[in-house]
């Protein structure tokens, strides 16, 4: 039997959202899905991309991960995840815009702060899995700051750039970015405070979303 909250979750959105939204349900039953939007986000459960969005079903096409990293290019015959899921939605959806989505207190983040960017022990999964951060952390090491939460958020934000890095070291990816066919975006979502930061690309600085009830 599944947990009694997931039951009563369901039984929620049976006679609320989508009993509301049935013909949109049954629409996308017919027709496949068509988001212009991909979010690559963390698989953190307080920072759920459809919810800080407000997006309807449909709309937004999630791929979620420890610490919403982005791998390079590395077509090697392995089994890559988030990879799979980019192609899929670049050549498959034909997305238009990418965003990476990080979040505060992220606890990849803080385990990659711990463990210097290297594997938390030999061939387990996370460990090599937050190695990709290894660059992060050595730009975050060498502007040496002493707050250990400043510290943090610092490297949230740069994992955020990193990641964007990685996105265009796929070959579709720079194409179709060239082409002005495809964008890509950094944001990073304050968990306590509900505020939303979007990268500027050409400054690199990060800037608050205002919006009226924040403001």
């Amino acid at each position: 039997m599944l947990p009694e909250h997931l039951l009563k979750g369901y039984d929620a959105f049976r006679t609320g959202r989508f009993r509301s939204e049935n013909e949109r349900y049954r629409h996308l039953a017919e027709t496949g899905q068509k988001p212009t939007v991909m979010v690559i986000a963390c698989c953190d459960s307080r920072a759920a991309p459809e919810l800080i969005f407000d997006a309807s079903p449909g709309e937004i096409f999630v791929v979620r991960n420890v610490a919403n990293l982005v791998p390079p290019y590395t077509p090697d015959g392995e089994y890559h995840g988030t990879s799979a899921a980019l192609e899929f939605g670049i050549m498959g959806l034909e997305v238009e815009d990418i965003v990476v989505m990080g979040h505060g207190r992220c606890g990849g983040i803080a385990a990659a702060l711990r463990q210097g960017g290297s594997p938390l022990s030999p061939g387990d999964f996370i460990g090599k899995w937050i190695s990709l951060l290894e660059k992060p952390v050595e730009a975050c090491r060498c502007e040496d700051i002493a707050d250990p939460a400043e510290r943090q958020h610092r490297l949230e934000h740069l994992s955020i750039v990193h990641a964007l890095a990685n996105l265009r070291t796929f070959p579709c990816v720079a194409a179709l970015e060239g082409l002005g066919r495809i964008r890509l975006h950094g944001v990073w979502f304050d968990i306590a405070l509900g505020e939303l930061h979007v990268l500027d690309r050409e400054s690199g600085e990060w800037d608050r979303l205002r919006t009226p009830d924040l403001d």
